[in-house]
């Protein structure tokens, strides 16, 4: 009986270096290569520019007395200065905080007190939201917040300016201080159940885990990576920035946000080799009126990560988008975020059923989330990876890290999954997402995946509802795709004599979008809260859905 564990075994070795050291590297070798292209301003840096600029930065925060250990936040959307205190922090030491752009002024608040952030880097604002006024109605909140600098406002020039006060030979003395382990970016979780909180990574989490995501991949410095995801979250600033700069390819940021055709035109005129995205944005960009007009030859790879991806859906982004090396990652941001990834190689069928085999120099188990035993291959238990891209804890808050990594340092997910026999793996759902009908565990993945089969329907989530009778019934909320009809009976309908009768959703709602985190994951707990409200949870038996 094989047991439910492997190992990412490679022959290529970690980076024992800072990231700092990395830019540098990158701006020695190949100090022409573009670095860095920003799309809504037609801003554009060589690795050498890219260093210079970061070097300035570095200095402007030395001379404003930030030095190691101390937190930096960045606030803002999706733009050139995003990278450049991405870098510029790193070479001193001091901790980058994440701060999400959809925050309001109670998770503001919340970060900055819990972090403890010195200074504050942000947009001014973005569309409708006032970072500006939101910062100064919590300021007198935040005792450890001395400095406020808004972006492109006169705090920011200031910034810069007083580079001139420390020379460059105090930076590399300071960037000599520095070790690899030494903590460098704290990112907060979705906080799905209770406050957010803040998974504290070091230099060796993120810049290994973006370096082995790009090396299986291919990337080289003729790569040209499209970065529609955000930077505030692993999937940008790690697999994306920190993938590119490690093998000296080009970040290109579209727009400050999501923009399906931005992101098209991106690829388009600056040539990319490789597209990002969660699967809602392909399906964007798919779905967008004139497609088939982006020239998008130049693609040849990409991640795909967030949720799961209908098979439908993959086979357009290979076929459509010419993304045949299109590879799936697996991951949460307290592993740096990846733990398992497709292979560039693997079959469509690998990349839509699974989520791939571990990571290099990653090991995967998948356990009995009550008794803790490795569970026996293709049984369904919780996923728990260790290695190097395990996090250094959640800040400030050891009870709450020892809740999640164990004495042997395996990290728990709370993911319920199954391996194969050549070690890929499947994602199930959610310990907490499953669904547990009369005492008979329903997974809503695997229905979600039947009902992708119809073709009425364009999206799909499913969810459990509490039940006087079961315990809990399942829900599905359906996309509809345009210019089509479907009822709640017809989802039904379609469900029967195909699925096992307690896996037909008891009740159906008709919507036009779910709810979605920033990164673009689906907020099953929100879509739970909403579900009892507009059901209201008094329907009798007989009441068999609603749209």
């Amino acid at each position: 009986m094989s047991l439910s564990y492997a190992h990412g075994a490679c022959d290529i070795p970690l980076l024992g270096e800072t990231i700092g050291a990395t830019l540098t590297r990158a701006a020695e070798t190949h100090p022409d290569g573009e670095a860095l292209v920003e799309c809504a301003t037609g801003r554009r840096y060589s690795y050498r520019a890219l260093e210079r600029e970061v070097d300035t930065l570095a200095r402007g925060l030395l001379a404003a007395g930030i030095t190691a250990g101390d937190r930096v936040g960045i606030w803002a959307p999706n733009c050139a200065e995003w990278v450049l205190v991405q870098f510029a922090t790193a070479r001193i030491g001091a901790i980058l905080v994440n701060v999400n752009p959809a925050y309001r002024t109670h998770e503001l608040a919340f970060v900055l007190n819990q972090s403890g952030i010195r200074t504050l880097i942000s947009a001014a604002r973005y569309r409708s939201s006032d970072y500006a006024g939101m910062i100064e109605s919590v300021r007198e909140q935040c005792p450890a917040l001395e400095d406020v600098v808004l972006l492109g406002d006169r705090r920011w020039a200031e910034l810069l300016a007083g580079a001139d006060r420390v020379s460059p030979a105090d930076l590399t003395e300071a960037t000599r201080a520095l070790s690899f382990d030494d903590p460098i970016n704290i990112q907060y979780t979705s906080g799905t159940t209770g406050s957010p909180k803040g998974a504290t990574l070091t230099h060796h989490n993120i810049l290994n885990n973006g370096y082995m995501v790009g090396e299986l991949v291919g990337y080289s410095a003729a790569d040209r990576i499209c970065i529609p995801v955000p930077f505030y979250h692993c999937f940008g600033m790690v697999m994306g920035n920190l993938a590119a700069v490690s093998h000296a390819a080009t970040m290109v940021i579209p727009a400050p946000t999501f923009d399906p055709a931005a992101t098209l035109a991106a690829v388009a005129t600056e040539r990319c080799s490789s597209l990002y995205g969660v699967p809602t944005m392909f399906i964007a960009e798919l779905g967008l009126p004139g497609f088939s007009d982006y020239d998008l030859t130049s693609l040849r790879t990409g991640i795909m990560a967030g949720s799961n991806c209908p098979i439908e859906v993959m086979r357009r982004v290979v076929t459509e988008m010419h993304m045949d090396e299109v590879s799936i990652c697996y991951g949460m941001t307290e592993t740096s975020p990846v733990s398992t990834q497709t292979r560039v190689e693997d079959p469509l069928e690998r990349r839509v059923a699974t989520v791939g085999r571990p990571g290099p120099h990653i090991e995967v188990k998948i356990v009995d989330p009550q008794t803790g035993r490795i569970l026996p291959r293709g049984e369904t238990g919780e996923f728990c990876t260790r290695g190097y891209s395990v996090m250094t804890g959640y800040w400030e808050e050891p009870a709450k890290t020892a809740e999640v990594i164990d004495a042997a340092g395996w990290m728990h997910t709370g993911d319920l999954a199954t391996m194969d026999d050549e070690g890929y793996c499947a994602i199930v759902g959610r310990i907490k997402d499953m669904v547990i009908r009369g005492g008979e565990n329903l997974y809503p993945r695997e229905i979600e995946e039947f009902l992708y089969t119809h073709p009425a329907i364009a999206d799909v989530q499913v969810v459990g509802v509490p039940d006087p009778l079961y315990g809990e019934e399942l829900c599905a909320w359906v996309r509809r795709q345009p210019d089509t009809v479907l009822d709640a009976d017809g989802v039904q309908a379609f469900c029967r004599g195909r699925l096992a009768h307690q896996k037909v959703p008891r009740y159906v709602l008709f919507v036009e979008e779910f709810p979605m985190t920033v990164t673009g994951k689906v907020q099953k707990f929100e879509m739970r809260r909403v579900s009892v409200e507009r059901l209201s949870l008094r329907l009798s038996p007989e009441s068999a859905a609603a749209s």
